[in-house]
């Protein structure tokens, strides 16, 4: 250590000694965190390829996709994968019943759900426990186990190959009720006791102080909802006995095949033109469906 001396001053001290200079603040990245990153990248393009491959095997000929090898870019960018999807007879009829099977499962959702989880959190009635322990029940059992009593149920209603066939049995589920439960339960009770403190019933208080405060997870359970069902294809295909009634992934699934093999052009671009929506909404509601996550404890 030495000590200088400055002509408009007292003298200042200046540390050499390397002791003191080896305890200055790192600034290296560990290698931890390195390594974390670069997982957190691979996983990222590996989930990111199949879609990449999808949006530009969409706009390539026929031949192109087949090739072997096949080229990542496509050497003659074409839309008629898509001139020819759009051709296809009935192809609005099919996107509108996709929407109309999927918006009214959605708004049944949101309703249903969010009124059963409200009786479920904050009313207590004679056995609240025991029904919700179905629900719990009901979300471990497989679709598939429940799938043929379920469709012989419907079509002794009467409600085959129509709209109501499509729609009635996803008005509600399980796994929409648990989400509205779990998020309306951290609401205070003494929002709910006032309100009912100053005169309201059940429902003015589930329509004024419950549903303004669950819009993250209503959106959540929007986007989980519209998925399943824009992308269901089972349970369509088997009510929909006419091409009148046929949704998106029906109508796809059946017109991509050709007489000599799979157009596989036709579909990638159809699968395009389903998976759009579905980004849209996504991004639309990306800020209500995190909060949603987070705050029902959904990991």
């Amino acid at each position: 250590m030495t000590a200088t001396t400055t002509a408009t001053g007292p003298a200042t001290t200046e540390t050499t000694d390397p002791v003191f200079r080896d305890r200055r603040p790192s600034r290296r990245v560990p290698t931890s965190r390195v390594v974390l990153y670069c997982a957190l990248v691979l996983g990222l393009l590996a989930t990111l390829a199949p879609f990449a491959w999808m949006f530009l095997g969409s706009v390539k000929p026929t031949g192109e996709i087949v090739a072997h090898p096949s080229a990542w870019l496509p050497r003659s960018p074409t839309f008629a994968n898509f001139e020819q999807l759009l051709s296809k007879q009935n192809f609005g009829l099919y996107f509108l019943n996709s929407t109309l099977v999927a918006v009214a499962c959605v708004l049944g959702n949101l309703l249903f759900c969010s009124m059963a989880g409200y009786a479920f959190a904050k009313i207590e009635f004679a056995g609240k426990r025991l029904l919700f322990g179905l629900v719990l029940t009901m979300l471990i059992i497989p679709g598939v186990t429940t799938f043929v009593p379920l469709f012989v149920l419907v079509s002794n209603m009467g409600l085959g190959n129509s709209y109501l066939g499509l729609v009635l049995p996803f008005l509600v589920t399980p796994f929409g009720v648990f989400i509205m439960r779990q998020f309306i339960r951290d609401i205070p009770d003494a929002l709910v006791e006032a309100a009912r403190l100053d005169g309201a019933g059940e429902s003015r208080i589930f329509l004024r102080v419950i549903l303004p405060l669950t819009r993250p997870a209503l959106a959540t359970l929007a986007i989980l909802t519209f998925l399943a069902q824009w992308n269901n294809f089972l349970w369509p295909l088997v009510i929909a006995q006419t091409e009148d009634f046929y949704t998106l992934p029906v109508a796809l699934a059946l017109f991509s095949v050709g007489a000599n093999g799979t157009n596989y052009g036709l579909l990638l671009a159809g699968a395009v033109t389903v998976v759009t929506p579905i980004i849209l909404l996504f991004l639309a509601l990306q800020r209500h469906f995190v909060e949603g996550i987070a705050n029902t404890g959904i990991k």
